[in-house]
């Protein structure tokens, strides 16, 4: 995600990173190179009487605008509900953790190991997402007594909701936790279990295909005959003004694809690392702990992963 400080309104018209004009400048270029090859093949193909206007492009732009509109609705709906989602683990794992802590007889050696998976989930839940290998931090995070119960198994986020289950079933057995607590902190568990499902959901059912794809070819058709319909009018100034409308286009729709997916790494994707950093110094400090880790910082182009 894209982390930027106040910046005058000058010096943001230059601005290259995350402005998706890096995913776009080649085929900028090609509605370049259609450009000129309208301007210089003007004279030729007019002899014909082949003479396109702009009614027809003027009713097609509005079309395209109206679509990539519900488009980029669709996707930044996605992106927001995906970071409802985080928003809500945060507040679930922290309210967890402080039913956990005000039951008697949970001694603080057991309220760091319950912790410790509720840690292991939230950053289990980061590289099921991003499909990106989850044993590193599990073997950091994980109690040595849960290894067996997580590692190696096919499902990992799924298993740890177990294992939580099962410690908290371990203190009811004992008498710890009452029914009425039990049933209170079973329904975060089903919070949790509900934010799993959600997270799931927006990864694996992306907009349609066929929606997307009718949308991708008419800007494309769209931006490379523009200049054949500019060029009797404009002339030289025909490359100008074609890419300036297609960077519109263009850029609308790569950054609707970009956010489609709100849970990738590109720059305007969620800063899963730094929520889950975020998430493990307040369950740590609630704990007592005072070796936090280092809250992640915008890099160099002011992005957080």
């Amino acid at each position: 995600m894209i982390v930027r400080p106040h910046q005058h309104w000058f010096i943001r018209l230059f601005d290259w990173h995350g402005s998706v004009l890096s995913n776009i400048v080649f085929r900028l270029s090609l509605n370049l190179l259609m450009s000129l090859i309208a301007v210089f093949g003007f004279p030729w193909y007019s002899t014909f009487g082949i003479h396109l206007t702009t009614a027809p492009f003027s009713l097609i732009g509005v079309s395209i605008a109206i679509f990539l509109g519900f488009r980029n609705n669709a996707s930044y709906a996605r992106f927001i509900e995906a970071r409802t989602l985080w928003g809500s683990l945060h507040i679930t794992q922290r309210s967890l953790l402080r039913q956990i802590k005000s039951i008697r007889g949970v001694s603080e050696e057991q309220q760091r190991e319950f912790s410790r998976l509720l840690l292991a989930f939230c950053w289990s839940l980061k590289h099921r997402l991003r499909k990106t290998d989850e044993q590193a931090d599990l073997q950091r995070l994980l109690p040595a007594n849960w290894h067996h119960a997580v590692l190696d198994k096919p499902m990992p986020t799924s298993q740890i909701l177990l294992c939580l289950n099962a410690w908290l079933a371990q203190r009811r057995d004992s008498g710890l936790i009452s029914d009425m607590v039990w049933h209170s902190v079973d329904e975060n568990l089903n919070q949790l279990s509900g934010i799993l499902g959600g997270c799931d959901r927006i990864a694996s059912t992306p907009i349609p295909f066929a929606y997307s794809l009718i949308l991708h070819r008419t800007v494309y058709l769209f931006c490379t005959l523009l200049p054949f319909a500019l060029v009797a009018d404009l002339h030289l100034m025909t490359p100008l003004v074609s890419m300036f409308i297609s960077y519109t286009f263009l850029s609308l729709e790569s950054l609707a694809e970009e956010l489609e997916h709100p849970f990738g790494s590109a720059p305007n994707n969620l800063p899963l690392d730094a929520l889950c950093v975020n998430i493990e110094r307040e369950l740590k400090a609630m704990n007592g702990d005072l070796s936090l880790p280092e809250p992640l910082q915008p890099d160099a182009h002011f992005n957080l992963t």
